[in-house]
């Protein structure tokens, strides 16, 4: 038997990468420097895995932004609107951060690609553009430079890239009158250039993956499948092809997978583990079947005695010699070393024996083969005794298991989930209580977290000054924001988020069933990295979590003040979630959390709540006959969160870059009063299902995206302002950014604000005028 990884995390044991791409982009560190640093990140990741002995490294899975982009320049397919930049002899490098960032400088105002959720994780990718009659070529030699780069260390790897399918259907056509599928042909050559160099260089495995090979699948594009990979084994027969798939099963897509030219597939047996059955039983001759039973979405231990049962019944069908033990995804969505988490307060022993980070799931792949070997198997049975105890710990712990919690969520009632009135009832109570004007303006929350708040809060932590002193401060933030927010004349304020470092990882230190990592980073996009909590066990608040500030920032104005809160999909869907009971029960625990702090918040004289939902469309699952379920216990879940409150209370969400035109009518189930959604990457393409889907509530679509440096102008926001116009009615739309604020700089922020007030204001004037 064989061990291999499908990718490592890239952005460095201590976020070297974050730190470097930043200082790169502020024109602090050149070229060569940036480089220097992901060869070592490089280097670090590689020889970690020689040393732990795994079989097939991969190579080509580090990225300095996003693996999709990689692709997209890798095949040249670039977006016409870059063009000018490439005329300009413009680096490839800084094309490449163009294309994912925006351009803004020398003249050129170049929007940048449009970002989305990577299936149904929280890391987003950059979307591919293609138009018709588009051409591909081989342009970008990085996968060939990481080869050569691991081999001149002296470790012969596996190079990984996007299979030509996945591609396609990653992206979006950008003309009417065409199905991306039919580049298909176009696209082939390039890859088979690509594959034909790696021949070249006497490469023994390539993985190519296909995650869409565990969606439902069209009969034509099953047909593509085999016509594509015919192909490759036709003009590049020498090559050993490993075709991977993750996030599902292959279920219905079995047969034609199996079936498919290459030398190895990939199973990921986390997320169905009971397709490894009905495969063995169709599986070929020759072929080596890679069994992806190291969950590479999360942080808990293998179970060894689990694996082995599935390693054995694979062995017993096609031989050991003819098996791959491995990750079930790229271990790119977890954090590098659970060594670097030494703090006990907010990680209790307990807890962090149970866990496995990168690192240690490589250890754990190195137990399974030695376990899995009649040879090796008894001067390590230490191991697997060990492995079965901890976990079984795990079923009596008064830690984790608290009966008041689960008895709560058990004596739930249809009352629970609804609001007093319907939506045309609390509409009238709300217009006659906030008195709005047509597209009032607001923020989706947090305004900028500058070095100096970042530092206060490490002086805190540190002990560096007191908490007193650190309230002080919070308080003078919020006084500086809530004034710029009038002077600009937003209709309704948000205090700020100062004192919150992240908006899943706030509440769920304040609540009980949650610990925390020091250094347990994982990269969200680019060079934006997040550190999930961990949910190890029942989930209850202990005291008010926000009520203070938002209280505080309301005694400054006249205005309403938004409080914000996390809605408790999000917070399940970006935290580590315990595996040990179902995703349902966890959820409910979390929305009754949420609803005491939504109660409290009311009492306290705040008359608008916020219950952001980004995550709620990542947890839908691939396949359609899994959605049903999920829909409804996720927007019962927010439901339970939002419906403890008066008619008159109004209750905002907010989603970002999540593709929801499928699940719309379950968005509007939530009855939430208002939505705001992002939608200006995609140019309020998003807005298109509003067309044949009339919206019950009010709804406010971005109209500036924050994740680029870039300051839109006022007529830039008012033209999608005019484009919403034209798909819902003007008394439904709010005017607000994409997201939140936290990562952009004040300076850009001011602007973009005082823009986007003037062209609500500029395009109210109009409507009124021309009424």
């Amino acid at each position: 038997m064989i061990t291999q990884i499908l990718g490592y995390p890239r952005i460095g044991e201590k976020r070297e990468l974050k730190k470097a791409c930043e200082a790169y982009w502020a024109g602090k560190i050149s070229q060569k420097e940036l480089f220097e640093v992901s060869k070592n990140i490089k280097k670090a990741n590689w020889e970690i895995q020689k040393k732990q002995g795994i079989d097939l490294i991969p190579s080509n899975d580090f990225s300095f932004y996003d693996q999709v982009l990689d692709m997209t320049l890798t095949l040249g397919a670039i977006p016409e609107r870059f063009e000018k930049l490439v005329e300009k002899d413009m680096n490839k490098t800084d094309l490449y951060f163009a294309m994912a960032r925006g351009y803004q400088k020398n003249g050129l105002d170049i929007i940048a690609m449009e970002m989305t959720k990577w299936f149904n994780t929280n890391y987003h990718y950059i979307v591919p553009e293609f138009k018709k009659n588009q051409n591909f070529e081989f342009s970008s030699s990085k996968i060939i430079d990481d080869y050569k780069e691991a081999l001149e260390l002296g470790i012969k790897t596996k190079p990984v890239l996007i299979g030509p399918v996945s591609f396609l259907l990653l992206g979006k056509e950008k003309e009417e009158g065409f199905d991306k599928l039919e580049l298909i042909n176009n696209l082939i050559p390039a890859y088979i250039s690509i594959l034909k160099e790696l021949e070249t260089l006497k490469v023994d495995w390539i993985q190519i993956d296909e995650p869409f090979l565990t969606t439902d699948l069209s009969t034509k594009e099953k047909e593509i499948y085999a016509w594509v990979y015919n192909q490759f084994a036709t003009q590049v027969p020498s090559v050993k092809l490993l075709l991977t798939s993750y996030f599902d099963g292959l279920k219905d897509n079995a047969e034609t997978v199996v079936n498919l030219p290459v030398a190895g597939i990939h199973l990921d047996l986390t997320s169905d583990e009971d397709q490894l059955d009905e495969i063995l039983n169709i599986f070929p001759p020759q072929k080596f079947l890679s069994l992806g039973l190291v969950n590479g979405r999360n942080v808990w231990k293998n179970s060894y005695k689990a694996s082995l049962s599935k390693i054995n019944t694979a062995a017993k069908k096609l031989g050991g010699e003819r098996i791959i033990i491995s990750t079930s995804c790229s271990l790119l969505h977890t954090p590098y070393n659970l060594d670097n988490e030494n703090d006990i307060k907010s990680l209790p022993p307990e807890i962090k024996n149970r866990m496995a980070f990168a690192k240690q799931k490589i250890t754990e792949l190195s137990h399974l083969k030695l376990l899995a070997d009649p040879i090796t198997f008894n001067e390590n049975e230490d191991i697997l005794t060990h492995n079965n105890a901890l976990l079984k710990s795990r079923d009596h712990s008064t830690l984790i298991h608290k009966p008041q919690i689960k008895n709560r969520v058990k004596n739930l009632t249809d009352d629970s989930v609804h609001r007093k009135s319907t939506f045309a009832i609390r509409q009238k109570y709300q217009k006659e209580l906030f008195n709005f004007p047509l597209f009032p303006t607001t923020t989706i929350g947090s305004f900028p977290q500058t070095p100096e708040v970042r530092k206060k809060r490490n002086q805190l932590k540190k002990g560096e000054i007191s908490l007193n002193e650190y309230n002080e401060f919070i308080k003078n933030e919020i006084k500086e924001c809530i004034q710029f927010q009038e002077e600009i004349d937003l209709d309704v304020l948000v205090h700020g988020e100062f004192e919150r470092n992240d908006m899943v990882e706030f509440f769920g230190e304040q609540l009980d069933g949650f610990a925390f990592t020091q250094n347990g980073w994982v990269q969200s996009y680019g060079s934006r990295a997040v550190k999930p909590p961990i949910i190890y066990g029942d989930v209850e608040r202990k005291a008010p979590m926000t009520v203070n500030w938002s209280a505080y920032a309301q005694s400054l104005t006249k205005k309403h003040v938004k409080g914000m809160l996390t809605g408790p999909i999000t917070i399940l869907q970006w935290s580590f979630v315990r595996d040990d009971q179902p995703r349902k029960t966890t959820a409910f625990q979390i929305a009754l959390a949420i609803r005491d702090e939504v109660s409290d918040l009311e009492k306290a004289g705040i008359h608008i709540i916020q219950i952001d939902e980004p995550a709620i469309r990542e947890g839908l699952p691939l396949r359609a006959a899994d959605k049903k379920e999920y829909l409804s216990w996720a927007v019962q879940a927010f439901k339970i969160s939002s419906s403890g409150v008066k008619d008159s209370t109004q209750i905002h969400t907010h989603m970002c870059y999540s593709e929801f035109n499928e699940i719309i009518e379950h968005i509007a189930q939530m009855d939430a009063d208002v939505i705001t959604i992002e939608t200006s990457r995609s140019h309020m393409e998003l807005l298109e299902v509003f067309k044949v889907f009339k919206y019950p509530n009010e709804i406010g679509p971005g109209v500036y995206d924050i994740h680029s440096p870039r300051v839109p102008t006022e007529e830039e926001m008012e033209q999608l302002i005019q484009k919403a116009s034209s798909l819902l009615s003007p008394e439904q739309i709010w005017v607000n950014p994409d997201c939140g604020l936290k990562t952009r700089n004040w300076e850009e922020t001011m602007l973009a604000l005082k823009n986007m007030v003037n062209a609500a204001k500029n395009y109210r004037r109009k409507l009124l005028i021309n009424a």
